[in-house]
């Protein structure tokens, strides 16, 4: 089928020049709103972190301070993987299938990243294990970390159908979600909360829809079931996408982060 089959216009070169250079205007523009966007996120307040955090870890227990590796910055990606679950959250996969590489370039900026899950770290090495990940991966199953960051929920909560998610009351289909969280840690040990994003706030650390977003067809998710929907495990791939709608027990396995709710703005 040719491109005039399909409904999309074909042009000469020049035209195609012109119209280039107009969208161009458009992507600086937004260019400069992301810098200054950029810039008031560097200027929010911060939060004393006055809890005291003990994680499990490869190191054994660790505190939230210690995460930091020798660095006054930390970015902590909130990994949806519970308790009992079978494997972690598909988007969650997808996402953390970017952050080996970024480390040494993080190292080098003063900046630590790590994933934190509720999952007791036996579980969590289990899958990383399985997925090939080396990034540093700890879990919060014994502390309230992740419900104080509000990316999980517990039963109580759930049974009101709504939750504190992305600064908002909202139905939620897991009692599980993903989100980024950053510290800072000042010359004398104590450490901040400086910023969280949620939901769609994570698609700045997904570079594989960066690259979609160039294509003709884009992210070609409009007549998907749910956003995100075809996106499996990285060796999972061979498994077709029927169209099913999530189960009702689905918080239970990776399949629980795929719903519509948590991806949207």
């Amino acid at each position: 089928m040719n491109a005039t089959a399909v409904g999309h216009e074909v042009v000469s070169r020049k035209e195609w020049t012109e119209a280039r250079k107009a969208l161009l205007a458009k992507e600086k523009e937004l260019t400069r709103q992301r810098d200054e966007l950029s810039r008031r996120r560097r200027e929010l307040p911060w939060v004393k972190v006055d809890k005291e955090y003990v994680f499990d870890g490869p190191n054994g227990k660790e505190t939230l301070a210690s995460l930091f590796g020798g660095r006054s910055q930390l970015i902590v990606y909130h990994f949806m993987l519970g308790p009992g679950w079978q494997e972690g959250c598909k988007s969650c996969s997808f996402l953390a299938d970017h952050i080996d590489g970024s480390l040494i370039h993080l190292a080098n900026r003063d900046v630590t990243l790590v994933a934190i899950s509720r999952a007791p770290f036996p579980e969590i090495q289990a899958f990383q294990k399985r997925m090939g990940w080396g990034f540093k991966w700890v879990s919060s199953n014994c502390n309230d970390f992740n419900f104080d960051y509000h990316v999980s929920f517990t039963k109580d909560e759930m049974a009101k159908g709504r939750v504190e998610y992305n600064f908002e009351a909202r139905e939620f289909p897991s009692d599980e979600a993903p989100g980024v969280s950053v510290f800072y840690k000042d010359k004398s040990g104590e450490v901040f909360h400086t910023y969280s994003a949620y939901a769609r706030g994570c698609d700045i650390f997904l570079g594989a829809y960066n690259y979609l977003d160039l294509t003709p067809k884009g992210r070609d998710e409009e007549d998907l079931g749910f956003t995100m929907s075809w996106v499996r495990h990285h060796d999972r791939y061979n498994q077709t996408y029927s169209g099913a709608a999530v189960q009702p027990d689905a918080h239970k396995t990776a399949d629980s982060c795929c719903g519509e709710q948590e991806h949207r703005g």
